[in-house]
């Protein structure tokens, strides 16, 4: 096992959503690694949490990696973090990403979880995705 490509996959997740045309038209510019201080926008993408289990085999060192984006959004109802969360999916799912170590040899849909925080006035929806890495420094 290796965490050495942990790293590059944020990385490379971070730019696949900021770069993202449809996730930007609905968030603008509010993609985050760690969220700012101050007041937040109204609606939002951040990365989260990741564990990360061994995924060295015979070809070499890797890992799999299940990662997490939430979508928190503070508009009524859900509709509008769920055109969100189709956004990140589309996004992520099937692209292209270069590592700036390893290689990204898979990327999938895991979950979601959906739900109102707070009050009730803000709702999030936590996608999980799974990735295979491959270590090839």
């Amino acid at each position: 096992m290796t965490y050495a490509v942990g790293a590059a996959l944020q990385q490379a997740v971070y730019k696949a959503l900021a770069d993202n045309s449809a996730v930007t038209a609905l968030v603008g510019g509010s993609v985050y690694d760690a969220l700012p201080r101050g007041s937040l926008p109204d609606s939002y993408v951040t990365l989260g949490p990741e564990d990360v289990r061994a995924g060295t085999d015979r070809t070499g060192a890797g890992a799999w990696h299940r990662l997490t984006v939430s979508v928190v959004s503070g508009k009524a109802g859900f509709h509008h973090a769920k055109k969100i969360a189709a956004a990140v999916s589309d996004a992520l799912i099937g692209a292209d990403m270069t590592l700036e170590r390893g290689r990204l040899t898979g990327l999938h849909f895991y979950r979601a979880r959906a739900r109102r925080e707070g009050t009730g006035d803000v709702r999030r929806i936590d996608l999980t995705f799974r990735a295979r890495v491959d270590d090839t420094p």
